[in-house]
């Protein structure tokens, strides 16, 4: 699957993945054991799950009338498209906007925007 065929995740979707991308595979019962107090109802964990199957995230494999799920996407790729999504919609792409952004946000000095650069360089030369 490319980015251009990934869907955004509601909020209660993306609970369910990151459970799921934590343990690789498992059983609704697995997912929301996952969950903690209050836990959702057995039958809303089991909803979204068929959702995010039918938007290509989860596949399964059965075992009668039981199914195992497991992810189709990984983490990774769906960070990626939320990253690029996100910064297209409120940075208009660019990195320097959104590094600014954060810079502003949680009152940086210029040392601190210098580690976060060389965090960033050292990361896109892996």
């Amino acid at each position: 699957m490319n980015n251009s065929d990934i869907k955004e995740l509601t909020k209660a979707e993306d609970q369910v993945m990151q459970i799921l991308w934590k343990l690789q595979k498992g059983f609704i019962k697995d997912i929301l054991n996952e969950f903690s107090a209050p836990k959702p109802a057995y039958n809303t964990v089991s909803t979204i799950v068929r959702i995010l199957e039918k938007k290509g995230f989860v596949n399964y494999k059965a075992y009668g009338k039981t199914h195992e799920y497991y992810p189709v996407i990984s983490k990774g790729e769906y960070s990626k498209f939320y990253l690029n999504n996100f910064m297209g919609s409120y940075f208009e792409g660019s990195f320097q906007k959104l590094v600014s952004f954060f810079a502003k946000q949680n009152n940086m000095d210029i040392h601190q925007v210098e580690e976060l650069m060389k965090y960033v360089e050292k990361d896109i030369e892996h």
